[in-house]
């Protein structure tokens, strides 16, 4: 399976630069391929969603059904529906949504708790044949949550992961890979965000025994690409039957 990562700025609350600029590094992808944008890929991680959530049927929702023809487009938005508001991942494959998925560890410190509403289920989508596990950013620290998804494929994270915590971030997306014995995808947004705050990247892709497929990507707009085998997977879990130690 060919994957795609968008490593990209993100314009703070504005839509329509971002759909423009992602377009331009979408039309550079194989067809039936799996590309993967950062959270909130829209707006950036507004903490005004009662200005700048969109429904399922606005522009960003489309725009993804859209761009989907013979490709699975990912990635998180702003989204309101009956009364609340979610950070919501979407994989949309040849217009139709084949996964949603409510992030369900919201960021307390900058107070994502008090604007979003919390997810409960956790979700696993099949693309190509291969079993997909999507989480949103600070899941990626809830290790207990991850693991009820052992036996995926493939998982993958989709962030606004600051530069000042970017030691964590690499860390955790690698013990994420070990423990899970599965490929590990995590996709960054680059620059400043509304608040100021920098962000330096660091998409990467990780192999099931934790080696590096694609290196920490820093500071720097780009259109990563990985094409991911499954039998090198399945031997790895043959050979070392670790998770079924541990259910």
């Amino acid at each position: 399976m060919n994957v795609y990562l968008v490593q990209t700025e993100l314009k703070w609350e504005n839509p329509n630069a971002n759909l423009l600029r992602l377009t331009w590094h979408i039309n550079q992808t194989q067809p039936q391929s799996l590309i993967v944008l950062p959270e909130m890929f829209a707006t950036g991680f507004t903490m005004n969603p009662q200005q700048h959530a969109q429904s399922m049927s606005d522009l960003a929702v489309t725009w993804m059904k859209e761009m989907s023809q013979d490709r699975c487009i990912c990635g998180s938005l702003s989204i309101s529906e009956n009364g609340h508001f979610y950070n919501r991942f979407l994989a949309i494959y040849n217009g139709e949504i084949i996964a949603q998925y409510d992030k369900r560890h919201l960021f307390s410190y900058a107070g994502e708790h008090e604007h979003y509403q919390s997810g409960t289920d956790a979700v696993v989508f099949d693309f190509l044949g291969w079993k997909i596990a999507p989480f949103i950013c600070y899941d990626l620290r809830f290790p207990s949550w991850i693991r009820q998804q052992a036996g995926v494929d493939l998982m993958l994270f989709v962030a606004n992961w600051p530069k000042s915590r970017m030691l964590a971030w690499n860390t955790l997306l690698r013990a994420r890979a070990i423990e899970n014995q599965c490929y590990v995808i995590g996709v960054n947004r680059i620059g400043d965000d509304g608040n100021s705050i920098p962000h330096s990247g660091c998409s990467q892709v990780i192999n099931f025994a934790g080696d590096y497929l694609i290196e920490p990507q820093s500071d720097r707009e780009m259109l990563l690409h990985q094409y991911l085998e499954q039998g090198p997977l399945t031997a790895f879990r043959a050979r070392f039957p670790f998770l079924g130690d541990g259910t």
